[in-house]
């Protein structure tokens, strides 16, 4: 085939894909000012390709269409308006911290007290702030809010985040370009109204800190939010209806105007007692269950909790425990796999063969 065939044959296939994408958009729930912008680009790629313009733009503009037409414009999930369900979670998955428990609680009937007296009103309480020492919950904690409400979760970390960008998003002028955190998790969410879980905001990179801040004032504030303006996506997209939570060690280095929008809850630290009761009562069965053991098949003496919760010294969260019990488990699994036994009760005679 020659030049001129091939570039013929290109055309062709390309303003096909150009077709493929008007029947995409009509087909999609869009904003209307949204649906028109977006059938500008399609029309003037169409007349750029039928006079024999340049195809890279066909991608950047398929990219961006896919985008638009695939977030939650105008779906969202429906609210569970429990109290009591939503205590029901949170003694599931929390031992104890009963005054966490009753702060969550609150927000979350001051949450429904506002869908009854507006349904299609956003939430205008601070968002949660979780601060405490690693392992004590805080991650852990947002979940039960997304479960409690029965809302889809997006966390969204961080740790080292190194430009605003990452949030925002770039401009679809470039192949390379994408839309920031924010909107890819609204896409994963396919809901409007998630909770999305800011996590480690203490650890953000320093050089970036400025302009980071400043875009989680505008996600966090209810004056600004309801517009928020993605580079890639060049349209308001409405965050509203969004509940935003966020975790950290410590506040040292939150910009005051971000900690404004937040409520402080401190995590306090674990004691060994409360360590052991959800080791027992919580990790143990998580873990068995997980790796297809039975309750039968592993047992613990009681005597050895405090020595498998305390291995290294004092912790203030359950994460080092949390990996105890499952190299425990691991361990218990290769044994049964390698003839050794189908059921193991683990003392003080044999407790080294299963720690590290």
């Amino acid at each position: 085939m020659d030049n001129q065939s091939a570039n013929q044959q290109n055309q062709i296939n390309s303003l096909s894909e150009v077709e493929k994408l008007r029947a995409s958009l009509q087909q999609a729930d869009l904003p209307a000012n949204l649906h028109d912008k977006a059938l500008e680009q399609i029309n003037r790629i169409e007349l750029t390709l039928r006079y024999g313009g340049n195809f890279s733009q066909m991608d950047i503009t398929a990219k961006y269409i896919d985008w638009i037409t695939h977030l939650p414009w105008n779906k969202k999930t429906e609210d569970k308006l429990d109290i009591n369900y939503a205590k029901q979670v949170l003694d599931k998955n929390h031992y104890g911290l009963q005054k966490i428990k009753d702060r969550v609680l609150e927000y979350l009937s001051l949450l429904i007290v506002q869908r009854q007296k507006a349904p299609a009103g956003a939430f205008h309480a601070p968002s949660l702030f979780f601060v405490g020492l690693v392992g004590t919950g805080k991650t852990t904690f947002a979940k039960s809010l997304a479960e409690a409400l029965g809302r889809t979760f997006i966390r969204i970390p961080f740790g080292g985040l190194s430009s605003a960008l990452d949030l925002r998003g770039q401009s679809k002028t470039s192949p390379e370009a994408e839309p920031g955190m924010i909107i890819r998790g609204l896409r994963r969410a396919g809901s409007r109204n998630p909770v999305i879980l800011l996590d480690e905001l203490d650890r953000i990179s320093p050089e970036s800190k400025a302009a980071i801040m400043g875009v989680l004032v505008e996600l966090l504030d209810p004056e600004q939010n309801a517009a928020f303006n993605d580079y890639f996506i060049d349209y308001p997209f409405d965050l509203s209806q969004v509940l935003f939570v966020a975790t950290a060690n410590n506040t040292n280095s939150i910009a005051t105007a971000v900690m404004d929008r937040l409520e402080v809850i401190q995590m306090p630290s674990y004691t060994d007692e409360e360590k052991i009761a959800i080791a027992k009562n919580y990790v143990l069965p998580r873990y068995l269950k997980e790796s297809g053991l039975t309750p039968d098949s592993l047992k613990i003496d009681d005597a050895l909790w405090l020595k498998i919760t305390r291995p290294l010294g004092f912790d203030a969260g359950i994460r080092t425990l949390e990996r105890t019990i499952e190299g425990i488990v691991r361990k218990a699994a290769y044994k049964m796999v390698s003839g050794q036994g189908q059921n193991f009760i683990i003392n003080e005679s044999n407790i080294k063969e299963f720690l590290d």
